[in-house]
């Protein structure tokens, strides 16, 4: 039995207070909050506030969980397991399958991590997520000072204040976004799912155990078709959200020139795929895609061979490959511009899959070249 005590609320709004409620009582959560004004401007911060203000008496630490989340049945049992290894940290149990973090979540999966810190400047993920209750009572004074509308933009501001550190993500992903509408707005970034999606019992042992990945020297990742980099002390950086394209990072990073990834691209790539992605969703992102996960397979090498425990075995068991799969398997679409998503039936991500899995493969070859 875990030792940490978790008190819940689910974030929601009236449009959406039947679903919210079947989750409450499916997932014995602890009550609503439910917008205090429905009717005003979007701010998924207004209802925040008012979720990590419903601590229960006694609780230790607070889970959040928005209304548009699947989750499992036993979902607060695996959060108090997880605040029990890790009692004084941010805990995110859901990332988004793009962007910094995105990106970073399946690099952590595939070099076999179960955890992994957060980039500092991107927002945090705040789907479903839990703070030791003390640091939720310092979220809500810094957040009530806060104009924003957006919670996980001011839970990334908070988390960087006072030598905190920042969230830590949960690598397997038991939960997942539902549908692509948004309350808040983001209904624009169309399709947003898990980054590695897994089920409990695969999860659980690597969310118990798994070793931690933080902060790698650069971190590969993809948005609106094409590849970008994000470098370390990216944080320092004004503006800190700066995307610098693979072909910008090659040089800022030490790494090898532009012309070999290209002559890697020539030697290695397979033609027939490429040509398939090509024709579905146009050359340009066919080449972007396998330079991405090159670059990816890279990094997730170096990050085993560095960072992982004596003795940790990547892939080693059906599980753990099960969530190397998953990761993958992500890539593709969260690649896509968000319009382009949609398009993507069960044929075209078994090809995009085997066509990341490709690049990914020689991320050694490209490790051994830049070493």
């Amino acid at each position: 039995m875990p030792t940490a005590r978790v008190s819940s609320a689910v974030m929601t709004h009236p449009v959406r207070r039947a679903q919210a409620e079947e989750m409450v009582a499916r997932l014995g959560l602890g009550s609503l909050a439910l917008d205090p004004d429905p009717d005003g401007p979007p701010s998924a911060l207004r209802t925040a506030l008012l979720a990590w203000s419903r601590v229960s008496e006694g609780a230790t630490h607070q889970f959040m969980i928005q209304d548009d989340v699947a989750a499992p049945d036993d979902m607060i049992d695996l959060v108090a397991h997880c605040a029990d290894r890790f009692p004084d940290d941010a805990l995110a149990f859901y990332t988004n399958w793009h962007a910094r973090n995105g990106g970073l979540t399946r690099l952590a999966a595939l070099a076999g991590a179960g955890w992994v810190r957060a980039v500092p400047e991107e927002f945090t993920p705040t789907l479903a997520i839990s703070l030791p209750v003390a640091v939720a009572a310092e979220f809500r004074r810094f957040a009530e000072q806060s104009a924003d509308r957006h919670d996980d933009e001011v839970m990334t501001a908070f988390l960087r204040q006072g030598g905190r550190r920042s969230a830590l993500l949960a690598v397997p992903t038991v939960t997942e976004h539902t549908g692509t509408s948004s309350i808040n707005g983001h209904a624009a970034q169309g399709v947003r799912l898990a980054v590695c999606p897994a089920s409990v019992d695969d999860a659980r042992p690597q969310l118990y155990e798994g070793w931690v990945l933080e902060e790698l020297s650069w971190v590969p990742y993809m948005r609106y078709g094409e590849g970008y980099v994000r470098l370390v002390g990216q944080e320092d950086v004004v503006p800190v959200r700066t995307h610098y394209t693979w072909r910008e990072a090659l040089g800022m990073a030490g790494l090898m020139t532009e012309d070999a990834v290209q002559d890697l691209v020539r030697e290695r790539r397979p033609k027939e795929e490429a040509a398939a992605v090509g024709r579905a969703f146009g050359d340009s992102f066919a080449d972007e895609l396998w330079i991405h996960c090159l670059m990816l397979g890279r990094q997730a090498e170096e990050a085993a061979r560095r960072h992982a425990p004596q003795g940790a075995v990547r892939g080693g068991t059906p599980a753990a490959e099960r969530l190397r799969q998953a990761a993958v398997s992500t890539v593709g679409p969260a690649g896509l511009s968000p319009e382009r998503r949609p398009e993507v039936t069960e044929a075209h991500a078994e090809l995009l899959t085997a066509y990341a899995w490709s690049a990914v493969r020689c991320g050694e070859v490209l490790l051994d070249r830049t070493s």
